[in-house]
């Protein structure tokens, strides 16, 4: 649990499709993997994404598969299971509430530093919270979990 490893604002007027998804994992994360945690790559990657069509299309999950990384299964429609959703994201409109930004250039940079600023103790306590949300959800029968 070192952090985040990449951090890759979308363009405005971008559309998130399957070609663009597959081009940030090959061209962005794929590279900054490399490069920031030398040998994961060859050690084995847990991936998580969310079943969005974006992320299930076959041009993705070929890459994927190709790859050879271990994709974590998220069952549809459980935002309450997507880390992002209960860690990262409120912990950064903690740092960002209140704030004015004049161009998209300074959102970018406060949320990097946002990002910066989340200790790494964090992360460890999201994972932990994360598997603990998977355990009530498949013991719900699949329900929405707090």
């Amino acid at each position: 649990m070192n952090g985040v490893i990449l951090r890759w604002p979308v363009p405005i007027g971008t559309t998130i499709n399957p070609q663009y998804y597959k081009k940030v994992l090959q061209d962005k994360l794929r590279p900054t993997i490399r490069k920031k945690r030398p040998g994961l790559l060859e050690s084995g990657i847990l991936f998580h994404h969310d079943n969005a069509p974006v992320h299930t299309a076959g041009a993705v999950t070929d890459v994927l598969a190709g790859y050879k990384w271990e994709l974590l299964e998220h069952p549809r429609y459980s935002p309450d299971l997507a880390p992002c959703d209960f860690h990262l994201f409120p912990k950064m409109k903690e740092h960002l509430r209140g704030q004015r930004f004049e161009t998209e250039e300074d959102i970018i940079q406060a949320t990097k530093v946002a990002i910066k600023n989340l200790d790494k103790c964090s992360y460890v306590t999201a994972f932990k919270d994360w598997l603990q949300r998977i355990e009530k959800c498949a013991n719900n029968g699949g329900c929405y979990v707090e």
